[in-house]
């Protein structure tokens, strides 16, 4: 699946706009290999990126599907009129705080109908049905983890690979369940720590992804054991990514610490520290997609504004020493650096 990659980094799924068919082609023409981001989409709109991608590239592309939980049970009261308050100084009106299953079963019958090689999901594990569905349609499977019990279950229900995520990573952890209360919403597991625990319990091949943006992380995980690794924040910033401006610039500037925070979307999310994470993240209600459904509105008139401060700005903690530039122009810099990293293992010999 990803053992025969010319150069083993992989685009990562980074929904809400950041992942773009271009993107994606660019990583895969490179030598790596690059997943759509299903998430948030309609189905005739992953049909669409699906199409567009499949045009700009013959070699095989993955999609990533969020897998649905269940309705929020706590009052959202509070953080709705929290965020009124945001709405009104842009004029906007706030979102519906409705649940959604983010349209999943009609978008796996869109992965199915394109027979895309690689399904990967996040936020739990597809159920053997669509597994099995998957397998005989040709495409393989994978799923992100976030710890070693996760990882138990996603091999239970017949899973081809495991994404291994660090709790360095930008954006949403891809935890099974978020426990309301706990910061980061479950137990954190630094990208090589759970690499090695999760290699101790499975064969099937891991991607590791978590905090990776140079060429010497991508060799550290793949003498840990990894097949490929995974990297989000390090494209943010390639010419091809449907990175809003406020948000490349903010990356761009550097300086602002990363948090996680629930204000935005009401599941735990790497982001930088902004107002907004500052003033709405110790009241923030375990409660997604309901408040994702409410803040989007908010947040997509911040950007058009070129305002951060309300923004997501989602990235992984290592954001400063990501780059910019053509995504091919990063990739032959990871590779540089990779082998740079792996002429310095000489000495072990």
């Amino acid at each position: 699946m990803f053992e025969e990659l010319r150069f083993p980094v992989i685009a990562a799924p980074m929904a809400g706009g950041p992942t773009t068919p271009e993107l994606v082609a660019a990583v895969t023409a490179a030598g790596g290999f690059g997943f759509l981001a299903g998430g948030y989409l309609s189905a005739e709109a992953l049909a669409d990126r699906i199409a567009k991608t499949a045009k700009l590239t013959g070699d095989p592309f993955g999609v990533n599907l969020f897998v649905p939980g269940g309705a929020a049970s706590v009052d959202l009261d509070g953080h709705v009129q929290r965020w009124r308050a945001e709405a009104e100084r842009y004029g906007v009106e706030l979102g519906e705080p409705r649940w959604d299953d983010d349209a999943y079963n009609a978008k796996l019958d869109v992965v199915l109908k394109w027979k895309v090689p690689v399904v990967s999901f996040t936020f739990g594990t597809p159920s053997p049905d669509d597994v099995e569905r998957l397998h005989g349609n040709g495409s393989n499977v994978a799923v992100t983890v976030t710890s070693p019990v996760e990882a138990d279950r996603a091999v239970a229900v017949g899973a081809d690979a495991l994404v291994v995520q660090g709790f360095e990573a930008g954006a949403h952890r891809g935890l099974f369940a978020d426990e309301p209360g706990v910061e980061g919403g479950g137990a954190q597991y630094g990208a090589l720590s759970l690499l090695r625990l999760v290699s101790a319990r499975t064969d099937l091949p891991l991607v590791a992804t978590g905090g990776l943006v140079h060429g010497a992380d991508v060799a550290a995980v793949l003498a840990a054991g990894a097949v490929a690794a995974q990297l989000g924040t390090a494209f943010l910033r390639a010419d091809e990514a449907g990175t809003q401006p406020a948000h490349r610039q903010a990356l761009a500037e550097g300086g602002r610490p990363t948090a996680f925070t629930r204000a935005f979307s009401g599941r735990p999310a790497r982001a930088l520290v902004n107002r907004a994470v500052t003033d709405f993240s110790a009241t923030a209600p375990s409660a997604y997609p309901e408040i994702n459904n409410l803040t989007k509105p908010v947040r997509a008139a911040a950007g058009k504004a070129g305002d951060p401060e309300v923004m997501s700005l989602y990235a992984g903690q290592t954001y400063e020493l990501a780059g910019s530039g053509p995504a091919a122009s990063i990739v032959e810099r990871l590779q540089a650096e990779a082998r740079e990293a792996a002429t310095r293992l000489s000495r072990l010999r």
